[in-house]
């Protein structure tokens, strides 16, 4: 058994829609790097929405923001690997 602490937290975007910062419990993470996107928005059907996932480096951590388009909502999941780590495996 474990506990949970519930987060608030928020993206700041740029003029093109892209992740430029992380907002969670009075930190700010400003986005280093833009890994990737992905655009799902053609494999959801309507009663679930669309969403588009970014993957992005912020503080030496790597996150997942997907963006609920349908409900104008980010949810940020921290990635296990620290993104110095990545370039140590390759």
């Amino acid at each position: 058994m474990f506990n949970l602490t519930a987060t608030t937290s928020s993206v700041a975007t740029d003029g093109a829609g892209r992740p430029c910062e992380i907002r969670a419990d009075g930190l700010r993470l400003p986005v280093t790097a833009l890994e990737s996107v992905r655009d799902e928005t053609a494999a959801y059907p309507l009663e679930t929405g669309p969403r588009t996932v970014f993957v992005v480096s912020a503080a030496d951590r790597r996150y997942r923001l997907v963006h609920l388009l349908r409900d104008r909502r980010w949810t940020v999941e921290p990635l296990g690997v620290p993104s110095s780590g990545l370039a140590r495996a390759a």
